[in-house]
């Protein structure tokens, strides 16, 4: 499966971005705009969304983390925006020696809440969606949209954004979007975490109604080399509505590395 990707800037280390669930590529323009061509910085479209294929035989979680190290190039800084995240977090868990840094942006191990994991969405509303989704996969999408920004400072410029990525680069495919949907069901990457001994970034926001704070909370608890920043009045998509403090932090931890 080859992804779509664009690349911009120069440099030695180039930041790989991988989006969330229903999205594509574009919404990191305004952050490649911030981080200006000294940085070089890799988008990549996620399968089924944007302008990648889809290919149904490599619908599940371990497939979408192979076309991503297919799509990586030999060394490079990894940032992960919500599902983006968790295929992040199991790429740097499986090819350390390829992510040199590794971001964490919105993401949980688990998305569903149960008796063992507080920081998850009720899987009522899991399932509500995956109903939703059946029926009209468009108006599932813009619920989702209006979610990530509820209770975020400027949250109709941010949702705007979003809308915007859609409508100039497309919409993901309605199959592309069931897959996705129930990797967000069904992964589980407790275990995983304590396995990754990458530099990370973990940044959550004060308000994200999907991936509560308390999720990269325990994240950052329990990578073992963990920095987090919790960005005040922010949602789900704390890039785009507190876009200076975001590249701000970003930039001092790729400075760093």
């Amino acid at each position: 499966m080859t992804l779509y990707r664009e690349s911009t800037g120069n440099g030695d280390l180039p930041l790989v971005c991988l989006h969330g669930w229903g999205l594509n590529l574009r919404v990191f323009d305004a952050l490649r705009e911030d981080l200006g061509d000294a940085q070089p910085l890799i988008a990549i479209d996620l399968p089924g969304h944007g302008a990648s294929a889809w290919d149904a035989s490599r619908a599940g979680f371990d497939a979408q983390v192979d076309a991503v190290l297919e799509s990586l190039p030999p060394r490079c800084a990894l940032l992960g925006w919500s599902l983006g995240g968790q295929l992040a977090l199991q790429t740097a868990a499986r090819a350390p020696d390829r992510v040199a840094r590794l971001v964490l942006v919105a993401t949980t191990p688990r998305f569903v809440a149960e008796a063992t994991w507080p920081h998850g969405m009720a899987d009522s509303v899991m399932q509500r969606f995956a109903t939703q989704l059946a029926s009209d996969w468009h108006q599932t999408v813009e619920d989702f949209l209006q979610l990530q920004v509820r209770g975020s400072r400027d949250a109709t410029a941010a949702l705007a954004q979003l809308q915007r990525a859609l409508r100039e680069h497309g919409e993901a495919q309605p199959a592309a979007l069931a897959a996705g949907l129930e990797i967000l069901k069904s992964v589980d990457l407790r275990d995983v975490a304590a396995q990754v001994h990458v530099e990370t970034l973990v940044v959550s926001g004060q308000h994200d109604r999907i991936t509560p704070p308390g999720a990269s909370a325990w994240l950052a608890a329990t990578l073992p080399h963990a920095h987090a920043v919790e960005l005040p009045r922010a949602g789900h998509a704390p890039f785009l509505s507190h876009a200076p403090d975001f590249t701000r932090e970003l930039r001092a931890f790729l400075e760093a590395a």
